[in-house]
């Protein structure tokens, strides 16, 4: 598991605002790229960090929330 400092300097190196990348402690094998208007360059420089972390990369491109 990364902290947030940590995802926070590689999501800035990838061109990313701080908390656009994240973990969630139920699913530490898996790192989230939320930020659905992301570059396809933006999304292969965390997909590269993950792979030599040994991580998986979850593109968010969309929330639906539902209707009230």
């Amino acid at each position: 598991m990364h902290t947030q400092a940590e995802l926070n300097d590689v999501g800035q190196n990838c061109g990313l605002a701080v908390g656009e990348l994240f973990q969630d402690e139920s699913e530490k094998r898996l790192i989230f790229l939320f930020r659905p208007d992301s570059s396809p360059e933006e999304r292969a420089c965390v997909a590269k960090w993950a792979r030599k972390n040994g991580l998986k990369t979850v593109f968010v491109n969309a929330i639906n929330y539902p209707a009230s």
